[in-house]
Parts: C-alpha cells; structure tokens; sequence
C-alpha cells in the first residue's frame, strides 16, 4: 500500500527496555486507542490461528521420518557417497523444510497484517 508505514511492536520486557527504564525512570507501555486495541487482539487471535497449520506440518515432519525410517528399514542399505540415505535425510532434510515452513508462516503473518480491517 502506498503510504503504509510498518511499524516495529517490541515487549517492554527486551533487554534495550530494561536498560532505558534504569536510564530514564519508569517504563511504561504505551497505551491503544479502544480501536487500535481491537484491531491488535484481531490481529492477535488471527496469527494464532494461521500458525496451526505450520505447526501441525512441523510434527507431522518430524514424527514422520522416524515413521519412514522404521517402515522401510531398506533405507539404511540404500548409500550416497557412502553414508545410508536414511542418515542424509535426518540430517539435511529438516532445515529446508523448517526455513520453508518459517518464510510461508512469516508471509501469511504479514498478509493477515496489511489486510484493512
């Protein structure tokens, strides 16, 4: 959107807030406008639900090589460039697929974001 400026949201609980509260005196948390309170528990509520399906996909990814693994232990016999398949795939296979997981939950984050209310 033309115009539309995003904003940085921090917890008043980071380490930069602690060391201002010392140098300046009390911190305080800035307070919402009754609407803008409104649009953040919607905001809120609406991250929550989209975060399910990553979720449910990062389990299911990771309970499900160990279920590969024991239901073709043939895996284990299978070699490229001399280590088992099995063992690649334990170890290469999560990563990607975590950081693919992150950069599609991070996208419909912001999309839930930047749609009006």
């Amino acid at each position: 959107m033309p115009g539309h400026k995003r904003v940085a949201v921090m917890s008043p609980q980071t380490r930069l807030a602690h060391s201002r509260r010392r140098l300046r005196g009390r911190w305080r948390v800035p307070k919402l406008d009754p609407a803008g309170a409104d649009r953040a528990a919607e905001l809120y509520k609406a991250q929550r639900r989209l975060a399910v399906a990553p979720l449910v996909l990062l389990f299911v990814g990771m309970l499900g090589l160990p279920l590969l693994f024991a239901a073709f232990p043939s895996l284990d016999d299978i070699r490229l460039l001399g280590i088992p398949v099995s063992w690649l795939a334990l170890a290469v296979l999560p990563y990607p697929a975590l950081t693919l997981l992150s950069f599609w939950h991070l996208h419909r984050a912001e999309q839930a974001e930047d749609t009006p209310r």
